[in-house]
């Protein structure tokens, strides 16, 4: 059986139906890419949306189709945090009962928000998966009518509502750059585009860890990814759904991964550079072009689907961006164990325009001579271009330089 089809009708349809449920969020320009990529950038800024992220419109059209019967009996949905968010809303919104989910070590401000529009909360699992299963189970059980987080005819239709904002408010557009995980929102939206504009090219990016699409278009159908190991929570799905995977195998063009410190730099670069806040998964497309800025042909837009992250993992995720990014430099030096000579070592780092956050030594290494001591630096640089400065300035004043 061929899985149902999603037509642009269907995705005008949901979009009126969403109304004011959710936003027409913002088009916002990015001159620091256009340098990298020699022409037009646009962030589609669904981060700002309703609940931080697209799954606010999906759900909504989802759950206000249903009959008063299957209303009466409730909601259930599987979600490491934004689609449970846009379940809730919507739930509370129609006057719904809604439980939810969550993979265990879900962000706690996802936990706390979806909780806050009236949902009830249930940890299962490690992975979204393990959390869908135990969803299932609770519909069988309870008889609540499950909210699939991307593999339905209506959750795509309304994340496609996403692709018809971006053709007018830039109908120039060239390429669509779309972070992926189940697929709904890469569905969605190049449905919406192909049917419209079939000279736009659609490409969903993953994070490597998780990237379940490449596989699965290899072997011409749905495959499971034995493991997951990402920050990127928002797009950490194993296994594609059928309808999912049917409209990116036939409407989307390609199919990118990015690394664990990719989506660092581009978190870091969205903040320093636009002011968006934006999760590791939001931040997917602007590192796919970072990675590759000439393989996109512009006018490029690049969705940024949500900004719901947690500050202490995103207290993290900047620091590992500015190691990424060369401004944090680690480096053990050998240097005499004589007086002075440490105040030696940060005078020639001070004169090298590098800024020491922390000291520390070592005496007792079998690598090392009596008279010698290792010193452990860590620095505060400008980037790449100036960490390698301070290396090469150290070295030419005859310490031994290993950056680790």
């Amino acid at each position: 059986m061929s899985e149902p089809a999603v037509t642009l009708a269907d995705i005008e349809a949901a979009r009126a139906l969403i109304g004011d449920a959710a936003i027409e969020t913002p088009v916002q320009g990015a001159r620091w890419l256009e340098q990298r990529t020699g022409s037009p950038v646009r962030f589609k800024c669904e981060n700002l949306q309703r609940t931080g992220s697209f799954k606010a419109r999906g759900a909504f059209v989802r759950i206000a189709r249903l009959s008063a019967e299957e209303r009466a009996r409730g909601v259930v949905a599987a979600s490491a945090g934004n689609h449970a968010q846009g379940v809730a809303l919507a739930a509370q919104t129609l006057g719904i009962k809604a439980t939810v989910f969550m993979p265990e070590g879900a962000p706690i401000p996802k936990e706390r928000a979806t909780r806050g529009y009236g949902a009830e909360v249930v940890f299962e699992g490690r992975y979204l998966e393990d959390s869908l299963v135990a969803a299932r189970r609770y519909a069988d059980e309870t008889g609540a009518v499950l909210i699939h987080p991307f593999d339905h005819v209506d959750i795509v239709a309304g994340q496609g509502s996403v692709g018809l904002e971006i053709l007018e408010q830039v109908p120039e557009v060239r390429t669509v750059v779309v972070p992926t995980g189940g697929g709904g929102l890469l569905a969605g939206i190049a449905l919406a585009i192909k049917a419209k504009r079939p000279d736009v090219r659609v490409i969903g990016v993953q994070a490597e860890g998780a990237a379940a699409f490449p596989g699965s278009l290899e072997q011409g159908r749905p495959v499971a990814l034995p493991s997951m190991r990402t920050m990127a929570d928002g797009i950490a799905v194993g296994l594609p759904g059928d309808i999912t995977f049917g409209a990116v195998r036939d409407h989307v063009d390609e199919i990118r991964t990015v690394s664990e410190e990719s989506l660092s730099r581009a978190l870091l670069a969205v903040l320093e550079r636009a002011k968006l806040v934006v999760e590791p998964a939001g931040a997917a497309g602007v590192a796919a072009v970072l990675d590759d800025p000439l393989a996109f042909v512009g006018p490029t837009v690049i969705v940024l689907s949500g900004g719901n992250v947690d500050p202490l993992l995103l207290n993290k995720v900047i620091r590992h961006g500015l190691a990424a990014a060369g401004r944090y430099l680690t480096l053990r030096v050998v240097i005499p164990d004589l007086p002075g000579e440490l105040a030696h070592l940060l005078g020639e780092v001070a004169a090298a325009g590098a800024n020491v956050l922390d000291v520390a030594h070592a005496r007792h290494s079998a690598a090392l001579r009596l008279d010698q001591v290792e010193v452990l630096l860590q620095l505060e640089t400008r980037g790449e271009p100036h960490a390698a400065d301070v290396m090469d300035r150290l070295r030419s004043r005859g310490y031994r330089v290993d950056a680790t």
